[in-house]
């Protein structure tokens, strides 16, 4: 059997990359913060043999040598996913809870994994569309070969936005420098996925503790933009959770994704789409919508590549109104 360490297991994505590599074969060790976050993941997937799936507790990503025991396995590790980063605009300290966890979790498994698995073929990376975003219209078409142009006193000022950006971009930089440099035995996928939307498949405690992609598709049937001032967007680019999902597990599986930076997208978005979608799928939320939004959308939005993700990972994606009707249901299961 194919051995995958997945990192973050509770997480929006995470949720779905675990029953994408369980469904297709894998056995799975998932590291989560609390023995209590592990017992939920084992209980939403209660048909899974306990040798197939198991997780193990990693209460602080950014601590030095934290993943040291994690990596240890027997049988040993095929491949590790790290999806453990921080990613909520709640946080008060910008170096301690989003910046440190993302830089330092990351450099931090790498150096994990080659030191204490030896066995571990490829190691495969979120990061995200955020590490390549550069303001204004500098960028008429992303690739990727964009980078981000953050800088560190951005990072940790009072821009909530900016210091996730720096978290993705610096996080991306340190993880390529270490296989450069250090010549592990594990090559290195990075996936650059842009705003994640999607049905809901983790345990949340409630819906105030939804990821934050999902929020404004929440505060949309519950409502809260009623008056048609629908919060703006930063990013005009999206895609669905399973197929990022997908594009993770296809990363272990293709040979040729192996080096790669991946850029993966299923197309342009704003608010008003997302309402006017919800309309269509969902006609009986229609008091709750907006009747007047604006387009938030500009006329002369970037433009995107995405064909290297596709022509490597051999994927297709899914549509805005797929993805919008199956993201309201599970809302309303939920109790939105």
């Amino acid at each position: 059997m194919v051995k995958v360490l997945l990192t973050g297991g509770s997480g929006f994505v995470a949720a779905h990359v675990l029953e994408t590599l369980l469904k297709r074969g894998y056995d799975v060790v998932t590291t989560v913060r609390s023995q209590e976050k592990g017992e939920h993941i084992l209980k939403d997937h209660s048909n899974v043999p306990k040798e197939r799936l198991s997780y193990v507790v990693v209460e602080d990503i950014a601590k030095d040598g934290a993943f040291d025991e994690a990596i240890k396995s027997d049988p040993p590790f095929d491949y590790v996913i790290h999806t453990a980063s921080p990613f909520h605009y709640k946080f008060t300290d910008p170096v301690t809870e989003v910046l440190d966890p993302a830089i330092k979790g990351t450099t931090g498994i790498l150096k994990a994994i080659k030191a204490f698995a030896p066995t571990v073929k490829r190691v495969v990376i979120t990061s995200s569309f955020a590490a390549m975003l550069r303001d204004g219209n500098s960028v008429k078409v992303y690739d990727e070969s964009v980078w981000g142009n953050i800088t560190w006193d951005e990072a940790t000022g009072e821009n909530k936005l900016a210091t996730y950006r720096a978290s993705k971009t610096i996080a991306e930089r340190a993880a390529w420098d270490f296989v450069e440099k250090e010549k592990p035995n594990f090559d290195l996928t990075v996936i650059n996925p842009p705003t994640v939307l999607g049905p809901i498949v983790h345990h949340l405690s409630s819906l105030s503790a939804l990821n934050t992609s999902n929020e404004r598709i929440r505060d949309l049937i519950q409502g809260k933009y009623k008056d048609g001032n629908l919060p703006r967007s930063t990013i005009f680019l999206w895609i669905d959770a399973r197929d990022v999902a997908l594009a993770h597990v296809r990363a272990i599986e293709v040979a040729e994704a192996g080096g790669k930076r991946l850029f993966i997208t299923a197309g342009h978005y704003s608010s008003k789409k997302i309402a006017d979608t919800i309309r269509e799928t969902h006609p009986e939320l229609a008091s709750k919508l907006p009747d007047n939004a604006e387009e938030d959308m500009p006329a002369d939005v970037y433009q995107y590549n995405n064909t290297l993700g596709r022509q490597v990972l051999g994927i297709g994606y899914r549509s805005f109104k797929e993805t919008i009707a199956d993201t309201v249901n599970s809302l309303i299961k939920l109790g939105a």
